[in-house]
């Protein structure tokens, strides 16, 4: 390539790479940048691909070498082969964009739990989690999620935490239509990590006055024909961080009766295994968002103690991990992993006499 377009194209490259330091002088956060919606997709379309392209140069690289040591030779990769890696990052890059904003489809879940009274044979609850709302997953996004949860028919909706990136001044237009969700039975929610980074109490009193049943270390009780289903909520692991109440299970359940089955709502899966020793029948988490691209899962899974994406049998307990309903707006990439609205049908388990 000529000088100049050496030149511009790895100011180009520099510019894409530092886009969290553009994001941190936009907003004073790097988790939430402050440009137009369309600057937002151009960046993480941009910072998508220059990271795959680290990864597949990486990977030609390793095959010259292996090549190399095999032949006894000097190998050099072709012009055309760096050019095609070149290209299949950015086409993977713009996909992964388009997989991560797209407003996600329903995703139906069976959940069998033994002793669940007949009265809650069947009963839904939907989950939203991991929504990001934020200059990238905007009012009008969020207007066809909450339009998408209010269809599907749910007893109840739940959401899982993250519910934005961005302090309420900022948010509070773009968060407005989740006002709108409506459940027969209540719409319930917890803290996600991201409520610690952009001051965790004003967003709790904004999303009390939204409508949302906040469960922090708290629990409510559902009750249908005389039968009672227990929904409890811990805070994030993230909280004694910033000097709040980190996840008390036992101060969540105080109280609750102990015939009824208990559903947890808890951000992040790692404690799962705690959950069910304590006799939970369901948790549901996100935070993982899946892994986002397939392959990365047995990353992501190392640092939630094994657990990335969907169902899991958990020491008697259900474990259901979404894929997240949006994404971090930092890196906004899906490949293989989709966005989901969890649809959970609860389901009496026969119990062998």
């Amino acid at each position: 390539m000529p000088l100049w377009t050496r030149i511009a194209t790895g100011l180009l490259l520099f510019g894409a790479s530092q886009f969290h330091l553009w994001s941190r002088l936009s907003s004073g956060s790097v988790f939430a940048p402050e440009f137009p919606r369309f600057v937002v997709v151009l960046f993480n379309w941009a910072f998508g691909a220059l990271v795959l392209l680290a990864v597949f140069q990486i990977i030609v690289d390793l095959g010259a070498l292996v090549t190399m040591v095999v032949r006894q030779q000097v190998v050099r990769e072709p012009v055309a082969l760096r050019g095609g890696v070149a290209a299949l990052a950015a086409i993977l890059a713009a996909i992964g964009v388009a997989n991560a904003i797209r407003v996600p489809p329903v995703r139906d879940v069976s959940v069998e739990i033994p002793y669940l009274p007949a009265a809650f044979d069947g009963y839904r609850i939907v989950q939203l989690t991991d929504l990001h709302i934020s200059r990238l997953f905007t009012a009008a996004w969020a207007r066809q999620v909450v339009d998408r949860a209010n269809d599907a028919g749910a007893d109840l909706i739940v959401v899982t935490g993250d519910f934005i990136d961005g302090s309420v001044a900022m948010r509070r237009d773009d968060i407005e239509p989740l006002r709108g969700l409506q459940a027969p039975d209540g719409i319930y929610a917890i803290p996600g990590n991201h409520e610690y980074f952009f001051d965790y109490r004003a967003w709790m009193r904004q999303l009390s006055a939204m409508g949302f049943r906040m469960l922090p270390n708290a629990h409510a009780v559902i009750e249908h024909d005389g039968a009672a289903l227990v929904i409890a909520g811990v805070t994030d692991l993230s909280a004694p961080g910033v000097r709040e109440a980190g996840p008390d299970l036992d101060a969540a359940l105080r109280g609750a009766p102990t015939d009824a089955p208990i559903v947890l709502l808890d951000h992040q899966p790692r404690k799962a295994r705690d959950a069910a020793a304590r006799g939970i029948a369901l948790q549901l988490s996100g935070h993982t968002h899946g892994g986002m691209i397939v392959g990365l899962d047995w990353l992501v899974a190392r640092g939630n103690a094994g657990f990335v994406s969907g169902r899991y049998e958990v020491g008697g307990m259900t474990l259901y991990v979404s894929n997240g309903t949006g994404l971090w707006p930092g890196f906004a990439l899906r490949l293989g992993v989709p966005p989901e609205i969890t649809r959970l049908t609860l389901r009496r388990r026969p119990v062998d006499a």
